[in-house]
C-alpha cells in the first residue's frame, strides 16, 4: 500500500504544457488570468484565515517580472505566476513561504504555490548560460531559457532525494536528529540520488552510510515535490533485522533510536520528541507505519 494524501503533490492543475509555445493562447489566457506574485524568498501573499488563501493580483495590475504560466482550474480560469517583490498594498496579505501553509491550502492553492515556488528559484539560478555565460531569457510561457547567443534551450532541473522509513523484524521504526536539529527534533532518514544509481540502491547506501544498516524489502511509497529549492522527494520503506548495531555518521546524524508503536505515541504526546510538518512525506510516512494520525510537529 502506497501513501494517499501528501500536502504537496496534490496536482489539481491542468499545467496546459501543450499550449506553452503557442504565443496567442498564452496571451489571451495571461488577459484573463489570476497572478500569483513570488519573491525572491519564495513567499507570495497569504490572506491568514483558518484556512489560508493565496491572494491573486490582476495581470493589468501585476508588477513586471518572469511570467510563468501555472495552468487551467476546472473553471477554465488561468494562473500564472510572477517573480517580483510582493505588493504593499495588496489588503490583509502577508508574505507568507510554502513550508508554512502548504499543507493548509485548498488543492488548487497548493498545487498552484507548489509549481510557482518551484519555477521562480530555477529561474532566478538560470539567468546565464552554463556552457557560454550569456544571458538567458525566459520562453515557453516561462518553462524554458534560452541561451541569447548559442540559442540553447534549459529546462528546469530536480534534485532526486530518497527519503526513507527504516522498521525492524521487531516492528518498530528508527528515528534521527540531524546534526543541525535542535534536541528532541526528529525524522527519517534521507539523501539524494547519486548519478548512474537506482532509486532503490540509494536507499540502501543511504541507510548504510548514515547509521551503519544493511536494510531490504525495499518499497516505493511515494513521492512529492519539495521545492526549497528544487528537490522531489521519492519515499520508500524498508526493513533491517532487529538487534543490528547502528554505527553513526556523526557528520550528518546526531543520535539514532528505536520506536514501537506506543513509545513514538507516548513521547510525541509528552513533546519529547518533536515530529516533522505536515507539509512534508516524511511525516506521511510516519503516520503510515503508526497507522494514524501522530500529535505536535516541528512544522505545520
Amino acid at each position: 500500500m502506497t501513501l494517499g494524501w501528501l500536502a504537496l503533490a496534490r496536482g489539481a492543475v491542468d499545467r496546459m504544457a501543450e499550449r506553452r509555445r503557442d504565443e496567442d493562447w498564452v496571451a489571451a489566457a495571461w488577459a484573463g488570468s489570476r497572478v500569483l506574485v513570488v519573491d525572491e524568498q519564495g513567499r507570495v501573499p497569504v490572506r491568514l484565515t483558518e484556512r489560508p488563501e493565496l491572494v491573486y493580483v490582476r495581470s493589468r495590475t501585476a508588477p513586471k517580472g518572469e511570467r510563468i504560466l501555472l495552468g487551467v482550474d476546472e473553471d477554465k480560469i488561468a494562473y500564472f505566476a510572477v517573480c517580483a517583490p510582493i505588493p504593499e498594498d495588496l489588503p490583509d496579505a502577508e508574505p507568507t513561504g510554502l513550508r508554512r501553509i502548504g499543507a493548509l491550502l485548498a488543492d488548487v492553492e497548493s498545487t498552484l504555490m507548489t509549481q510557482a515556488v518551484a519555477m521562480a528559484a530555477w529561474h532566478s539560478a538560470h539567468r546565464f548560460c552554463p556552457r557560454c555565460g550569456a544571458p538567458t531569457k525566459a520562453i515557453a510561457a516561462g518553462h524554458v531559457r534560452v541561451c541569447t547567443v548559442d540559442g540553447g534551450e534549459q529546462y528546469p532541473r530536480l534534485d532526486p532525494a530518497v527519503i526513507m522509513l527504516v522498521a525492524d523484524t521487531d516492528d518498530r521504526v528508527l528515528l534521527a536528529r540531524g546534526v543541525s536539529w535542535p534536541e528532541r527534533r526528529a525524522s527519517v532518514l534521507a539523501g539524494f540520488i547519486e548519478p548512474g544509481e537506482a532509486m532503490e540502491q540509494a536507499v540502501a547506501r543511504e541507510v548504510k552510510e548514515e547509521v551503519g544498516l544493511d536494510v531490504d524489502d525495499i518499497r516505493y511509497m511515494g513521492s512529492q515535490p519539495w521545492p526549497m529549492p528544487q528537490s522531489l522527494m521519492i519515499g520508500f520503506s524498508c526493513r533491517t533485522e532487529a538487534g543490528a548495531r547502528l554505527k553513526l555518521d556523526k557528520a550528518e546524524i546526531v543520535e539514532a533510536r528505536w520506536y514501537t508503536r506506543d513509545e513514538l505515541k507516548a513521547a510525541a504526546l509528552n513533546q519529547d520528541l518533536l515530529l516533522p510538518g505536515r507539509v512534508s512525506i516524511a511525516r506521511q510516512l510516519i503516520e503510515h507505519w503508526y497507522g494514524a494520525d501522530l500529535p505536535g510537529s516541528w512544522g505545520l
